[in-house]
């Protein structure tokens, strides 16, 4: 495939996110780190951040330019429970399931049961998740609100992402009842808040094309021998087709991997049912699958994080709008992860933006479970002199810490906007039109 940007790397200092030397310790830490795209929010509700950096004398936040994902949810469809689910059936009834592929069957079950008519919807902690990041938004900025501030949030129109935006803005209101809050989700919208890859027709051939690199991937690296010989008495006689056998796994491991976003399965899990050598393996080969699907991989290009052009350009540009009406407030929008990680690529935060052809060590440098989990964030906090004389600073915040930025930064992790706008949108002004 063509490489279509070189992109800019530039190592800075001052950086808080901490990328695991060593994720495999990591994961047998915490197995709920395995589950990618669903691993819920590392920060509970009654926590505070992590540390932040003082802003620089005399300065004071007064706006947010932002971008999260919705919290904790369902899988997006009924099928990723129900797969397995007839896999299994399809063994009993056939007289071949073990005793432990009886008991897996019945856990299953008890997931269906309180899953079914729900795919793709918000969670309770997927709404708690929300309320945190609002109250710890209002305590670590607070000059940012208040009776004369202004809030104006927006949603992609998927309803998992309304019901976010709604959690956030409940407790801003609580915060501030006579605050002026807005709150938007329209198809109007969508080109730059959710979907903007949708009209990147080669965007969306290259990661049809993707498909077919990972699942390939899975089927070379993926070892089901153990894992079939526990649940089934004859897995040849089940007849499975080439590959299914490594689709189940998948589907099973994927269900596991969803039960942290639930109360109604605190202190229940389903990780037991694999080693730690298959966990780490399935989790390490759908890191590489978020990897060249949606960041800045030479497998696709190089071209993924310019799906968020637009996205990138709206932030910049009402960004300016509130400085030039000398509005304070927060412009909240709320999408999907797979708008955050290209954003974030985007924008060069951390490492997030690393190109690299050496995937069977992409785990070492670059883990899915520090940029995107359930309810990641962007927020972009500006600063300005009380005085009114000087610089707008603006500092850049993954997931509530503090990361690092293309350009050089006055003191920590503070930078001048006027450069880093312009950083942004010479990049941006150096895309054509795909």
């Amino acid at each position: 495939m063509k490489r279509l940007i070189i992109p800019l790397m530039c190592a800075l200092a001052w950086t808080s996110m901490l990328w695991a030397a060593n994720p495999q310790v990591d994961i047998i830490a915490n197995y709920d780190r395995c589950g990618s795209n669903h691993y819920a929010y590392p920060i509970p509700g009654d926590q505070s951040v992590p540390t932040l950096t003082d802003a620089p004398a005399g300065y004071s936040p007064f706006l947010i330019e932002h971008y999260g994902r919705h919290g904790s949810r369902w899988l997006t469809s009924a099928n990723g429970y129900q797969s397995p689910i007839r896999v299994l059936e399809r063994g009993k009834k056939a007289g071949k399931l073990t005793l432990v592929g009886e008991r897996l069957l019945k856990d299953l079950q008890r997931v269906w049961l309180q899953a079914e008519d729900r795919a793709g919807d918000l969670s309770d902690v997927g709404a708690e998740q929300h309320q945190g990041i609002a109250q710890r938004m209002v305590n670590n900025f607070p000059t940012v609100f208040g009776t004369d501030a202004v809030v104006d949030a927006r949603s992609t129109v998927v309803l998992r992402c309304i019901l976010s935006m709604q959690n956030e803005t409940m407790m801003l209101r609580a915060a501030y009842p006579q605050m002026r809050i807005t709150t938007d989700a329209s198809y109007h919208d969508m080109y730059y808040m959710g979907w903007g890859y949708g009209e990147d027709t080669l965007a969306n051939h290259i990661r049809k094309e993707v498909d077919v690199f990972t699942d390939s991937l899975y089927n070379v690296h993926i070892n089901t021998s153990r894992f079939m010989t526990m649940l089934f008495t004859d897995t040849i006689g089940m007849n499975f087709k080439p590959g299914a056998d490594v689709s189940f796994m998948r589907n099973v491991f994927n269900v596991a991997g969803s039960l942290q976003g639930h109360h109604v399965f605190d202190g229940w899990s389903m990780y037991h049912y694999f080693t730690n050598d298959e966990i780490f393996e399935l989790w390490r080969l759908r890191n590489i699958y978020w990897y060249t699907h949606w960041a800045n991989s030479p497998v696709n290009g190089n071209r993924m994080p310019f799906i968020e052009r637009a996205l990138l350009r709206n932030m910049v540009e009402s960004a300016d709008r509130a400085i030039d009406d000398g509005r304070k407030g927060a412009d909240l929008r709320f999408g999907h992860e797979t708008c955050l990680l290209p954003l974030a690529c985007l924008m060069e935060l951390d490492s997030v933006n690393l190109s690299t052809n050496d995937l069977d060590n992409l785990h070492l440098h670059w883990q899915d479970y520090n940029i995107f989990p359930k309810a990641c964030n962007i927020q972009m906090v500006f600063y300005q002199p009380m005085n009114g004389k000087g610089d707008i600073l603006v500092k850049v915040l993954l997931n509530e810490h503090e990361a690092t930025l293309p350009i050089q930064c006055v003191e920590g992790p503070y930078c001048r906007w006027k450069d880093l706008r312009d950083y942004y949108l010479r990049k941006l002004d150096r895309v054509i039109n795909w």
